[in-house]
């Protein structure tokens, strides 16, 4: 699983594994937030916040959590066959799924700098208040991410990172067998 704040690059790093590490499958999340300026239309399910309180009712969610207003969650959902799932969420997600799945693969992703982090979340479209208040967030959610992660990767370069968390999921798959 691979947790971080809002512009670590999760999403970036999580489709480029799916592309390169074989049967490694990409759970998408739920959101109830705006879809941004350009970002695809695969990134999330978008849903308002009736239907996804209704599915938190059906009992569709892995974790769910709010943040900055907005709702998002993992449905519960069964990979092809042979493959690992790989979940890209936040902080309040890696906790929870720390608790249901102790035995989960818990990899935090941090931005290189709280400037580089400003620069990623300007660069995706965020609202002025939305990019203040995640930054706000950013240092407490490393903070308590370093507490529960299983490895930490700093997202310098996006081909680097995305090399180091392969290197982390081979290791775990090795192991595992």
């Amino acid at each position: 699983m691979l947790f971080g704040p809002g512009g670590a690059g999760k999403g970036t790093i999580a489709d480029r594994l799916v592309s390169e590490v074989p049967d490694l499958w990409l759970s998408r999340s739920w959101t109830t937030r705006q879809r941004r300026p350009d970002e695809p239309e695969d990134a999330y399910v978008f849903v308002d916040r009736q239907e996804f309180e209704s599915a938190i009712d059906a009992g569709v969610f892995f974790e769910s959590a709010e943040f900055l207003g907005n709702l998002y969650g993992t449905p519960v959902t069964v990979p092809p066959a042979g493959s690992d799932v790989l979940l890209e969420i936040d902080l309040q997600g890696a906790q929870q799924v720390r608790r249901l799945r102790p035995d989960a693969v818990l990899i935090l992703l941090k931005p290189p700098s709280p400037a580089v982090q400003e620069e990623r979340l300007r660069a995706r479209g965020d609202a002025e208040s939305h990019i203040v208040r995640r930054l706000e967030e950013g240092a407490e959610e490393e903070r308590m991410g370093i507490e529960i992660a299983d490895a930490v990767v700093v997202n310098h370069d996006v081909t680097q990172a995305t090399a180091q968390v392969a290197g982390i999921v081979e290791r775990y798959r090795s192991a595992a067998h």
